[in-house]
């Protein structure tokens, strides 16, 4: 029983989620419905958890990190490295590819770097179609050109990361003194397997590679490696819920909204309390203005830690990877980061939208 209650405390959203669940199942007389559409993204982040978990222990992300933390701009290298990689290979593949990696570094200076590098997976996941979920369902919703749908977030994904470049500027990343020089001992051929299940996940994320190619890791590592299955299952399960959460919320809301105005404003907010995805699923049918409504679910998803699957993927992360006595100060700082983009967000919109008439709406 005890540890069943702290398995409930330890795992709060994933707790309530599933009682916020199986009350409005109750209500509504259905079970949940769920479809491929919707669980295809969790069986990839299970795959790149699965192939994340094999490198590390290759040690393959230990001896880039040693690699790389040598370096005099480390800083504004990550914060690059996780708007690109958010850019062209979605938001989970560069959190779940590069705080990892950071994370295993020795430097001074990780816990805020650990946050630029994930707010800046935000923005640049922000400026394509398939960055995050939410652009995709627009983008194919309003039936968007690829061109136009850059122009109308460039603003957007452009000025947060100047000035999350600028902020990885005032971080120092020196080596303590007492750290060695030793590189650690690779297992080459485990390292090479899973480089390339890491190459297909990412090709089947892009829609380049079946996605049972990318699954074979899954049965390899059960035949092979059953080490590299020990990952975060509570956090896909949480995403599992949310999804089924998601669709019960819209069946209660839908039909009891009319002339929705301040649309930005109010998609924004209401990815604070339900996330960005279901934020978008919900408001989508009922604007046209599909301009605000991108710029305010993706500004949306800064702030709590359930404003976006991104910001708990981050905390997890951090609760594997990072160092224990400092996860309250990371969450904390994690928030204010988020708040302070989702203002910073807000004075672009106000900047380009109603003063100098950026956009037509």
């Amino acid at each position: 029983m005890r540890v069943a209650w702290e398995f409930l405390l330890r795992e709060w959203l994933l707790s309530a989620s599933a009682i916020a669940l199986l009350l409005s199942s109750l209500y509504l007389g259905k079970v949940p419905a769920y479809d491929w559409l919707q669980l295809r993204p969790i069986l990839l982040l299970w795959i790149l958890f699965v192939v994340i978990k094999g490198l590390e222990n290759t040690r393959v992300l230990e001896a880039v990190a040693r690699r790389m933390e040598r370096g005099y701009t480390l800083a504004p290298k990550m914060v690059l490295l996780s708007f690109l990689f958010s850019m062209f290979l979605t938001i989970d593949v560069a959190l779940v590819t590069l705080l990892p990696l950071l994370l295993g570094m020795r430097i001074r200076g990780k816990l805020p770097l650990a946050i630029l590098v994930a707010l800046a997976a935000h923005s640049g996941a922000a400026l394509t179609p398939f960055g995050t979920p939410q652009n995709l369902f627009i983008y194919s919703w309003y039936g968007v050109e690829t061109l136009e749908f850059l122009r109308v977030m460039a603003p957007f994904a452009f000025g947060l990361t100047a000035l999350y470049l600028i902020g990885s500027l005032f971080i120092r990343t020196r080596l303590p003194e007492e750290s060695g020089h030793t590189a650690p001992r690779v297992q080459r051929v485990y390292a090479t397997v899973y480089g390339l299940f890491f190459l297909l996940g990412i090709g089947a994320v892009l829609g380049w590679v079946p996605l049972p190619a990318a699954a074979g890791v899954l049965l390899f590592a059960y035949l092979v490696d059953p080490r590299s299955l020990r990952i975060d299952y509570a956090l896909l399960a949480t995403f599992v819920v949310f999804v089924g959460l998601t669709g019960n919320i819209r069946d209660l809301i839908d039909g009891s909204l009319s002339n929705i105005g301040h649309t930005y404003y109010l998609s924004a907010l209401m990815s604070q309390f339900l996330s960005n995805v279901p934020t978008t699923l919900i408001l989508e049918r009922f604007t046209e203005h599909w301009r605000s409504l991108l710029w305010g679910v993706n500004a949306g998803g800064y702030g709590t830690l359930i404003a976006a699957l991104a910001n708990l993927i981050t905390y997890r992360l951090y609760l594997a990877y990072g160092e224990a006595n400092e996860l309250k100060r990371f969450t904390l700082w994690f928030l204010a980061g988020g708040f302070l983009s989702l203002l910073a967000a807000t004075g672009l919109h106000y900047l380009f939208f109603d003063f100098i008439h950026y956009y037509p709406e």
